[in-house]
């Protein structure tokens, strides 16, 4: 097969396959080619893509030779007509929510895999895009919070007295959530975290945090760790529990998503206003709306003297490790696409029918057909 590597549109800064994938790939009888700079910004080389058995090309060349596309991002409206019939396109596309983008995909005869529609299963977790992303996001939301803090993480005691440890709440204790526990424990914050899923309780506490829990939650175990709606009557008892935590924290870490869904407000304005002046709030479910009432995407601004940080993009961030990671999670797909250099599309596998949401000129992704 011919893989084609693009170059991400700025502000994204990873890269969709590392060197060290191609070298596989390449290895296995496949050729590799990739846009002219389009590793630049993840600090490799073109020089570095071609040691690993990569061909450089420009963008329409990529394109037009390629019949496995790679970019983490979406096309820009004028790739599509240099794609056709027979392609396969591999990114992040948010199907549930981008529906009129996954039509006009379809209308190419493009076979398209959305990265973040991996399913969740244990067989699938080397390939589970959202959870490594969802690392590098919890790691760096708490760097970012301690950055933006106007106070120590830590407890100190110095020869000026005794200064107290920052208080850290963390709202959503998935991956994104369990990786901010971890990081603000290291810089030696007091850390509570809350989740609407009980069975979520010991991972917390294994971190050395306190797990805030509300009473009567509904988990879904089928909703591949995500939390699912909750009645009207646990959202207010969640609300007057969630507040008490916010009120006295120095800084709250906001991760809480629904697929397909516009991210639960969780943080109400009366909420911001009764927190400390100084206080930060990072919100990471801020492209899907925010989780905090204050929140902009992709912006800092100041409410009543909190800082707020709408900020879904973070992995860009770091984008070494993260494109290290993404590429990890694309080559071990390929393994299940390609067996001996040859096409292996099973849709009786539920990975592959799972993760692929257009082909043939269709829409074949179940939770959009439905």
């Amino acid at each position: 097969m011919i893989l084609g590597i693009l170059k991400e549109p700025s502000p994204e800064t990873r890269v969709s396959l590392h060197p060290e994938a191609v070298k596989v790939l390449t290895g296995t009888g496949n050729k590799v080619l990739i846009e002219k700079g389009a590793g630049v910004s993840s600090f490799l080389s073109d020089a570095t893509f071609l040691e690993a058995g990569a061909e450089v090309k420009e963008r329409q060349e990529v394109l037009k030779e390629a019949e496995m596309i790679f970019q983490i991002t979406p096309l820009a409206p004028e790739d599509y007509p240099s794609l056709n019939k027979g392609k396969f396109l591999f990114g992040v596309y948010q199907p549930l929510v981008a529906r009129e983008l996954m039509k006009t995909i379809a209308d190419t005869g493009v076979s398209l895999f959305s990265m973040d529609s991996i399913p969740r299963i244990t067989r699938a977790q080397s390939m589970d895009v959202l959870s490594s992303m969802s690392t590098v996001s919890g790691y760096k939301a708490v760097l970012l919070a301690a950055a933006n803090l106007p106070r120590f993480f830590p407890m100190l005691m110095t020869a000026a007295g005794t200064i107290a440890p920052a208080k850290v709440l963390v709202i959503g204790a998935g991956v994104a959530g369990l990786q901010a526990i971890a990081t603000a424990k290291r810089l030696g914050a007091v850390v509570e975290a809350f989740d609407t899923r009980p069975s979520v309780k010991e991972q917390v506490e294994s971190l050395g945090g306190k797990f805030v829990e509300v009473p009567g939650a509904v988990e879904d175990k089928g909703a591949g760790g995500y939390a699912v709606e909750q009645s009207e009557e646990y959202k207010k008892k969640q609300s007057e529990m969630l507040e008490q935590s916010i009120v006295k924290s120095d800084v709250v870490i906001t991760t809480a998503l629904i697929p397909g869904r516009k991210a639960p407000i969780l943080i109400t304005k009366p909420m911001l206003e009764k927190m400390k002046a100084g206080a930060v709030v990072v919100d990471l479910a801020a492209a899907n709306g925010g989780n905090c009432e204050g929140t902009q995407n992709n912006e800092t601004v100041t409410v009543n003297g909190v800082t707020v940080i709408g900020n879904s993009a973070l992995p860009s961030t770091m984008s070494q490790d993260a494109s290290k990671m993404y590429s990890k999670n694309v080559q071990n797909l390929l393994k299940l696409l390609l067996k001996e250099d040859q096409l292996n599309l099973n849709f009786e596998d539920e990975i592959i029918k799972g993760t692929c949401i257009t082909h043939d000129g269709a829409i074949v992704y179940e939770p959009l057909l439905k």
